[in-house]
């Protein structure tokens, strides 16, 4: 395959897989948006118990706009999944964290999605599953911006 010819197929690719993601509807009851956030602070709350996670890293984790962020954060707030408190030694610093009596309502989402994460790894495989992994990480680390 030439490189334009393979630079024509990974777009193809790209633009197909976020199509079907979207067409799946994984996150019926919530934006697509608010469960991209709400799954960087829980991936927070499981490794410390509080997900304490500064509005900066969700910028950063997910390539949104600032902008977008707040609004989503403002959303997730409005309907009780998140809360937000100031840094002690900046007030400019914002955080969120989860509100516990919310987290279930999340995690039926979550699960939603995971389920389909079974079903991709069922029909591509393990070992094309964690290449696509591989292949995202090496993305990330390299800084590329998209």
């Amino acid at each position: 395959m030439s490189g334009e010819l393979l630079e024509e197929e990974l777009l193809a690719a790209w633009v197909g897989l976020s199509g079907l993601l979207k067409a799946s509807r994984i996150t019926s009851t919530m934006r697509y948006n608010e469960a991209v956030v709400m799954r960087l602070v829980y991936a927070r709350y499981r490794q410390d118990g509080v997900g304490r996670t500064p509005v900066s890293e969700i910028v950063r984790q997910t390539n949104m706009l600032k902008s977008l962020v707040n609004r989503t954060v403002g959303s997730l707030c409005r309907q009780g999944y998140l809360c937000t408190e100031r840094g002690a030694e900046d007030a400019r610093t914002l955080f969120v964290r989860p509100v516990p009596q919310r987290l279930p309502d999340f995690l039926t989402v979550h699960r939603r999605s995971l389920a389909l994460a079974r079903q991709i790894i069922a029909l591509v495989g393990r070992q094309d599953a964690q290449c696509f992994v591989r292949m995202y990480q090496k993305i990330r680390a390299a800084g590329v911006r998209l």
